[in-house]
């Protein structure tokens, strides 16, 4: 695998640009090896591996994730290893259980192992950042994805740039960088990656979102990637002055909630204060027709002897004195 160097990289302009938007603190920045990539091996996590060994040599490491759902993760492994080695960049291979639970999909079961294991090695290995090699055409999915499930303002916002998850700090600077062109790159300079067959999968909505309706967006909106990350950013803007404003009127009625101050909001600030707090504190997401319930309740809650208890999330909201309370799943 020749090192990446190449002037029409089609990622290292993003990379450079996505790391003066959200620099490292002088002590990370101070680190041997900063950065990290989670490497699967496919063209994406190649492209930004190649293209952060170029702009910070000897300051990257790989880290590789083997799900254990599917024969090909030991070639895919294989793979990784043979790729880093010839690079000479440092790899490490966490094996993780990323089999659902009953009730649960399938795709988010292995995106939260994913995340916390590459959180846990970052940590461990002392790197300040772990670089995710998500594109545009995986924004414009997630935000179709989103849509097609009738998700609020969060959801739309689609994949932030910058987060943090499980005490470590991810980024993803390709969310503008052209799929395909990453793609063409790394065949045109001659640069093997794997093809996951489960990408083929449309019993997956996310792939059949893929297979079918970006080609058609792509026939009839040839900028249709562009158009719709703006929209998210948009969206993002928006959800980021909906949490100041939730920040807010949850220091005025208080935390937890009082809720003879909660019932002086408007119904609706009501409803974006209660969103927040479960997510500040519990990363809960309600459905639209349990925050309905909850507020109808907290509506009627009048007297001292009104009792709450709704589902809510993956727990229950309570009453507890003259304040609301949570209680998360055991």
């Amino acid at each position: 695998m020749p090192r990446a160097g190449a002037a029409d990289h089609p990622c290292l302009g993003a990379l450079g640009a996505w790391a003066a938007r959200h620099p490292l603190p002088p002590e990370a920045a101070a680190a041997s090896q900063p950065w990290a990539v989670a490497y699967s091996g496919g063209a994406d996590s190649t492209a930004l591996l190649l293209a952060a060994q170029a702009l910070w040599p000897g300051r990257v490491q790989a880290l590789h994730v083997h799900h254990s759902l599917q024969a090909a993760g030991d070639d895919f492994e294989r793979h990784a290893r043979a790729a880093c080695s010839r690079l000479g960049i440092p790899l490490t291979v966490l094996r993780v259980d990323a089999r659902h639970a009953p009730g649960q999909s399938p795709e988010d079961a292995a995106r939260q192992s994913r995340y916390r294991a590459l959180a846990a090695a970052a940590l461990d290995a002392g790197a300040a950042c772990v670089l995710l090699g998500q594109h545009a055409q995986d924004q414009a999915e997630t935000l179709l994805l989103a849509l097609s499930r009738g998700a609020g303002l969060p959801g739309l916002a689609g994949m932030a740039e910058s987060f943090e998850r499980q005490g470590a700090r991810f980024g993803r600077p390709l969310l503008g960088v052209d799929g395909q062109a990453l793609r063409d790159w790394l065949d045109g300079q001659g640069i093997a990656y794997v093809v996951d067959p489960t990408n083929a999968d449309q019993r997956y909505t996310r792939n059949r979102i893929r297979a079918r309706l970006l080609p058609a967006f792509a026939s009839a909106f040839p900028a249709y990637a562009q158009t719709l990350a703006r929209s998210a950013r948009h969206a993002a803007q928006a959800q980021t002055l909906l949490d100041e404003v939730a920040a807010q009127d949850l220091a005025s009625v208080g935390d937890p909630p009082v809720i003879k101050a909660l019932q002086r909001l408007s119904r609706a600030r009501q409803a974006n204060l209660l969103r927040h707090w479960l997510r500040l504190h519990w990363q809960a997401g309600p459905s639209e027709a349990q925050l309905e319930q909850a507020l109808e309740q907290i509506a009627a809650c009048t007297t001292r002897g009104h009792q709450i208890r709704l589902k809510l999330a993956s727990g229950y909201l309570l009453r507890a004195g003259v304040g609301l309370s949570y209680q998360p799943p055991i």
